[in-house]
């Protein structure tokens, strides 16, 4: 179901991801031995990590779209559940102001991570209409995938709890852009869901949140 992204798509985000580290920490060579505060390339290495974290569980959450999709398929179970995604809304705001975290950024990021499972689950079901031969010969017990689903979700609170700083960062932007290129590459992600990915995280950053 997944495929080889290019070289080129790999050999870019390596080399991004590298001008945006090593320039960072050479900006930071020679930090005041009593400033307290993190250097410039402390900062960017720790936000990239925290925005990283994002785009791996975005993608994992991203995986259960399959079992989702070939759950639903054959069924009169609609992609569109209202219900069950407000549901995920109220949980995971909840599960925010637990861990004391924002949860209107919580929710609003949450809201595209459920948009882009459902870019995957709309995109194999016509997959699997225009060629039935591709379609699941078996179906996924619901109800076990969102319990993987929920695992996820606790995870990715966390994550945004702990990335406040970085999502606030006007380079937010750029280490997201590269941490989602190469967790696309490393997890060996087919257009659709590169696609999905690309639309499960524009509201990380604060600075698109407007």
């Amino acid at each position: 179901m997944f495929h080889h992204n290019t070289a080129r798509h790999a050999l870019t985000a390596a080399a991004v991801a590298v001008v945006l580290l090593a320039g960072a920490t050479a900006a930071s060579a020679a930090p005041l031995a009593a400033d307290p505060r993190p250097t410039v390339g402390e900062a960017h290495s720790g936000s990239y990590g925290q925005l990283r974290t994002i785009a791996v569980l975005s993608a994992e959450r991203l995986a259960t779209a399959d079992l989702v999709a070939a759950a639903k398929w054959g069924t009169a179970s609609p992609i569109d559940d209202p219900a069950r995604e407000q549901v995920v809304l109220d949980t995971v705001r909840q599960q925010a102001v637990e861990i004391g975290a924002d949860p209107e950024a919580t929710s609003r990021i949450f809201r595209d991570q459920i948009e882009a499972n459902k870019v995957v689950q709309r995109g194999l079901h016509r997959l699997w209409t225009a060629d039935p031969s591709q379609a699941p010969t078996w179906r996924p017990d619901l109800h076990e995938v969102r319990k993987e689903i929920n695992r996820v979700n606790s995870g990715l609170v966390r994550a945004i709890a702990d990335s406040a700083t970085a999502r606030s960062a006007a380079y937010c932007r750029g280490l997201l852009t590269v941490s989602a290129v190469q967790v696309r590459h490393e997890k060996q992600l087919d257009r659709l869901h590169g696609k999905a990915l690309s639309r499960a995280v524009p509201s990380v950053c604060e600075e698109d949140a407007g």
